[in-house]
């Protein structure tokens, strides 16, 4: 059994607790996906850019590895794992997906948007699952299959060097660079509980933000994870810097405490952008 209501959850937690810890075999959901994921702590995570589309929002062209890349993650507890996600889909995609996530008996916790305005318009559909990690890797694989994610590893090309100091420096922290786009994640400084088990930041718990290089300007999107009497001050802080409030939603049906995703876009000088995503992030509390 994948997925269930809450006591279910609470039931699957004390299980797991029971049986301790145990490594993630990250060798055989390497080889089950054909590529590399990453692992940290005991969460393997792995992603699939949609590489495959092209997708602009006004003149901006969206990359990949900006905001259209699907992700799996298996946090391992005892012989158990919990599995969590978020599959880009386009809308012709997603009523095959859904009927057979429905099939496998994985569940579907949102389905909404991410960004506004975008061409060909994108859909975000979050699931989880758990059970035997092999096993639940195999059948979000078949769910992949379904749309036109390229599987492997994405070809290497021509590297870009952006210069992010003026980033770097406003939000206090080196990020994570590949071709010209940087990454940041900020963990909540609380336990997050999803299902009654204790989530890790890599599990979807963290604030993201990117930030993507086109020309002289920058785009940037990603998702803050907030509490309740968070929600409006972050939405104040970045209006307020120009970026602009796209979607405010969840994406677990058992978290505790209750959490909130709230998506943004903006589009101008990166520095800027960067001061605009410090002040929203200095109205939570997350570890910067």
């Amino acid at each position: 059994m994948k997925v269930g209501k809450k006591a279910l959850g609470l039931t699957i937690a004390v299980l797991f607790a029971l049986k301790g810890w145990a490594q993630v075999d990250s060798t055989g959901l390497d080889n089950l996906f054909g590529k590399k994921g990453t692992v940290t702590g005991n969460v393997y995570r792995i992603t699939f850019p949609r590489g495959d589309l092209k997708v602009t929002i006004g003149d901006f062209p969206v990359a990949p590895g900006l905001a259209l890349t699907s992700w799996v993650a298996l946090h391992r507890m005892g012989a158990e794992s919990m599995m969590m996600g978020d599959l880009v889909m386009l809308d012709s995609e997603e009523p095959a997906v859904v009927a057979k996530l429905v099939e496998l008996g994985l569940g579907i916790t949102a389905i909404h948007n991410h960004l506004v305005g975008e061409k060909p318009a994108i859909k975000f559909l979050h699931f989880s699952g758990s059970g035997d990690a092999l096993k639940l890797a195999g059948e979000i694989k078949q769910v992949l299959a379904i749309t036109g994610t390229p599987f492997g590893s994405s070809p290497a090309g021509a590297a870009p060097s952006p210069d992010w100091s003026a980033v770097e420096a406003q939000l206090g922290a080196k990020g994570r660079k590949s071709g010209n786009i940087i990454s940041y994640s900020f963990p909540r400084k609380e336990k997050l509980m999803e299902s009654g088990m204790e989530m890790p930041a890599p599990m979807g718990m963290a604030t993201g933000i990117n930030l993507q290089m086109d020309g002289s300007r920058a785009g940037t999107t990603g998702d803050f994870v907030l509490l309740a009497d968070e929600v409006n001050k972050v939405v104040k802080a970045l209006e307020t810097h120009g970026i602009t409030v796209t979607a405010i939603h969840n994406h677990m049906l058992y978290d505790e405490p209750r959490l909130f995703m709230l998506h943004f876009w903006g589009v101008g000088e990166p520095g800027k952008l960067a001061a605009g995503l410090k002040a929203a992030l200095e109205e939570t509390n997350s570890a910067l």
